[in-house]
């Protein structure tokens, strides 16, 4: 630690009238300086090689009788890196000098103009200097090894390409990329969709540009083709002007895992309450309003004329009663289920959804490509995403024309929900119940849910649900 009033100094001088002017204006300045005294580089060597000495700063002559220039400089910042070397020289010197100061040294000062103020200012300015740099030095040191020892994966990413600017020990074990490997990809190569390449870009860049600390769920792929799910924690950092992402990737694929059968186990009970419900209205109270009916039929023939404009109006009600608890039983349990095709279904959802004619609907479901791939949960999960979607659209969108499409591609079943209404920023918007259940249902079968949408520009609601 530096003593302001009794620093240690090596001084490397061969010239005894410089070294006893340097050391009356170090006496002048400082109340006991310690000073050492070396007349050539061999000397230095020595006292340098010994791990009991140390110097607060040295002052180096560029000419000593062993060693000169380059090389004497070379060799003793090598010996003592970490202490702070001035030069001391002539005007012979002058352009080497100033030259020297790429190869590690402080400072240098011209032997003719040194006085006792320059030289402490120097020693002062140079000592201060170096004290701040170590202290920098070990904080980088520090963050370096909570980055590097981290137990949990780590990275830095460039976020305008994306690419991953430096990557921890526990990222290159869990994805089983090397540290090389990593810095060819760019985000979107370790996020596990079955989007092209322009949605990919588009979906990382909006994860990775958070102006504020963040948090998300996303599905990546290791190098081996493993899927691992993982809450990733980032935030933007500056260095050297440029913005990186620092984030950590916590593998949550087991806890992911269990989520989904409780909430799997969750849905196929409301399902089946669902099914109980709508079986219960469209058999047993439909059943009753029939037999009301008939018998309101056998007192047609009995009635007066005032009588029987009740009757009517009775059975006008209960004609209206069974078409409605109709629709809402095959909203409940979706007739594909039984004597109906999905096609048929989804038509009935769709028109059910439009009495008034609000918006022109077109429906396109490839089943001949998707048939041999489709299994009753698929065929329910995209059923019930629709559902939900036209909900959304019928309370918000304020739309004119909706496009609903299934079909086979990239490997995958995709379901396709377009409108042209108002929009919405999706960074912006609050996420709400019914987006929620979209994108349970949807990881539920293993799939992912991409939303494109601009204020102004429609929405368009994507599901993909891989078929192996």
């Amino acid at each position: 630690m530096f003593n302001l009033e009794s620093p240690s100094l090596l001084i490397i001088e061969d010239n005894p009238g410089d070294f006893f002017l340097i050391q009356d204006y170090l006496e002048e300045k400082f109340s006991s300086p310690k000073l050492t005294h070396a007349k050539r580089y061999l000397d230095a060597e020595t006292l340098l090689s010994d791990p009991t000495n140390f110097y607060d700063i040295i002052l180096l002559d560029l000419t000593l009788p062993d060693k000169t220039g380059e090389d004497l400089i070379n060799s003793v910042v090598a010996k003592c890196p970490q202490t702070p070397v001035i030069i001391l020289t002539g005007f012979a010197n002058l352009e080497f000098s100033i030259r020297s100061l790429t190869l590690r040294v402080s400072d240098y000062l011209m032997k003719d103009d040194i006085t006792a103020s320059t030289l402490y200012k120097s020693i002062i300015y140079n000592i201060e200097r170096k004290k701040n740099s170590l202290l920098l030095e070990e904080s980088e040191k520090r963050y370096s090894d909570l980055f590097q020892l981290s137990p949990q994966p780590m990275w830095m990413l460039d976020i305008n390409t994306l690419d991953f600017f430096q990557v921890n020990d526990a990222a290159i074990k869990q994805y089983g990329y090397s540290k090389e490997e990593f810095k060819k990809l760019k985000l979107y190569d370790i996020m596990k969709d079955d989007f092209d390449l322009s949605e990919k870009y588009r979906l990382t860049k909006e994860i990775a540009y958070q102006p504020n600390a963040y948090k998300g769920r996303f599905r990546h792929q290791k190098k081996n083709g493993e899927r691992i799910d993982v809450d990733v924690y980032g935030n933007i950092i500056k260095i050297n002007n440029i913005e990186y992402e620092s984030a950590i990737a916590i593998d949550v694929t087991e806890k992911v895992k269990t989520e989904l059968k409780v909430t799997k186990a969750i849905i196929k009970t409301q399902e089946d309450e669902r099914y109980e419900i709508g079986t219960e209205l469209h058999d047993n109270v439909c059943q009753i309003l029939a037999s009301s009916q008939l018998s309101l039929e056998m007192l047609h023939d009995k009635a007066n004329p005032e009588q029987l404009s009740w009757i009517e109006k009775s059975k006008d009600l209960i004609h209206m009663a069974l078409e409605e608890i109709r629709n809402i039983s095959h909203r409940l349990a979706p007739s594909f289920f039984d004597e109906k095709t999905m096609e048929d279904s989804f038509n009935e959802l769709l028109e059910d959804s439009n009495p008034e004619l609000k918006w022109n609907i077109k429906l396109s479901i490839d089943f001949d490509q998707i048939k041999s791939h489709l299994t009753q949960d698929m065929e329910l999960a995209f059923f019930r995403i629709t559902q939900e979607q036209i909900r959304n659209i019928t309370k918000y969108a304020n739309a004119k024309n909706v496009s609903v499409s299934i079909g086979k591609k990239n490997g995958s079943l995709e379901l396709t929900i377009t409108d042209d209404g108002v929009g919405f920023n999706p960074q912006t918007v609050k996420k709400g119940i019914g987006l929620a259940n979209i994108r349970r249902r949807a990881e539920l079968l293993d799939g992912t849910m991409f939303l494109d949408s601009e204020p102004g520009k429609g929405c368009t609601l994507i599901i993909r649900i891989p078929t192996e």
